[in-house]
């Protein structure tokens, strides 16, 4: 009689305890487990991404983006017989665009070299962000773009800030806030990805629309192609010598 009403009481205090809330450290580690894994994510070593960019009303231009690890990154766009490229080599950041009448390559401006470095990192913000000098603060649950999705705090070693919204169902990223110091200035943009398919067992998003929130103007990149482990050159990224 006593056995059983211990293990009644036992019952009752396990259904009276609520399941433990999940930890931004969590949510995190179900993300990079959706992605395909921390394992196949950092097996790979290079990705070449082809599509389209759209510029405007009925405008689209080509696009090639190309990344290599540790930390280089390249993207072509080709505009009216012309070919705009933007680079970064791990060390430097540098630009070519014919259709400002400039014909050489020359570096980018000071405030531009933080965000390319930023962006060409293959793992992203939340990976391995304690080792890269990030916080992170769970701010809980909020709709974006129609989906209940985890509120992500991500505080950058140099202070700038990202915000994740990470899909409560699948893990998968949603949309990206970003405030940026430039300039003396705080810049905000977003970042609205989605049309996620499996590529070499990770699930990558093939539709990219960024901007500043609510402007005109914003720029949506659609992936047509992704290879993965792809050779690229090491001079692919470097700035050209001024002929």
């Amino acid at each position: 009689m006593l056995r059983n009403a211990l293990s009644a009481l036992a019952l009752a205090l396990v259904i009276a305890v609520p399941a433990s809330a999940q930890t931004a450290d969590d949510i995190i580690a179900k993300n990079l487990d959706a992605k395909g894994g921390i394992a196949r994510q950092k097996a790979v070593q290079s990705v070449r991404m082809t599509g389209k960019m759209t510029l405007g009303p009925g405008i689209e231009a080509p696009i090639v983006l190309e990344m290599k690890r540790p930390k280089s990154m390249r993207i072509d766009i080709s505009f009216q017989g012309m070919t705009i490229t933007q680079a970064y080599d791990g060390t430097t950041a540098w630009m070519l665009n014919p259709m400002s009448g400039r014909t050489d390559p020359e570096p980018m401006p000071s405030e531009a070299v933080k965000l390319i470095e930023e962006q060409a990192d293959m793992d992203g913000p939340l990976m391995d962000y304690k080792a890269k000098g990030s916080t992170v603060e769970l701010l809980g649950k909020e709709k974006a773009e129609g989906t209940d999705c985890y509120k992500l705090k991500v505080t950058l070693k140099n202070g700038d800030v990202r915000t994740f919204y990470i899909d409560t169902e699948t893990y998968l990223d949603v949309k990206l806030e970003s405030k940026t110091m430039l300039r003396g200035s705080e810049q905000v943009s977003d970042t609205i990805v989605g049309d996620y398919k499996e590529v070499g067992g990770m699930m990558m998003a093939h539709s990219i629309d960024s901007g500043q929130p609510g402007a005109a103007g914003r720029q949506k990149m659609t992936v047509e192609k992704i290879e993965l482990n792809v050779p690229i050159e090491d001079a692919r990224f470097t700035m050209p010598v001024k002929k």
